[in-house]
């Protein structure tokens, strides 16, 4: 899923979709390539499968037609708002986690 151990605690594979999704509808491949430039992080085809199949069960994302053998996908308004208060959590978690480094600092 990962390129070394330390990003697998740190990588949601859903999250990571979500946030590829924002940027437009996109196939697989795209998504793959996408969060490689974006996050450094490479899903592995079982991973992102599973997780589209997730996102798609909660209405998160749909399933547009396809074209050849690629099937894009894109964010859903529900998508949208989950993807929008697990970033705002994200940064009031860094936020809180910066500063209380700051302040441990000698």
């Amino acid at each position: 899923m990962a390129r070394n151990n330390t990003e697998v605690a740190w990588a949601d594979p859903a999250l990571l979709i979500l946030t590829s999704l924002a940027g437009g509808p996109k196939h697989g491949y795209a998504i793959i390539q996408d969060t490689e430039e974006q996050a450094g992080i490479t899903l592995g085809p079982g991973t992102l499968y599973g997780a589209l199949a997730r996102l798609e069960e909660r209405g998160h994302i749909r399933a547009l037609p396809g074209e050849d053998r690629r099937r894009p996908y894109e964010l859903t308004a529900s998508g949208s708002a989950v993807l929008a208060q697990r970033l705002k959590a994200m940064r009031n978690l860094a936020s809180q986690g910066l500063a209380r480094l700051r302040t441990a600092q000698p």
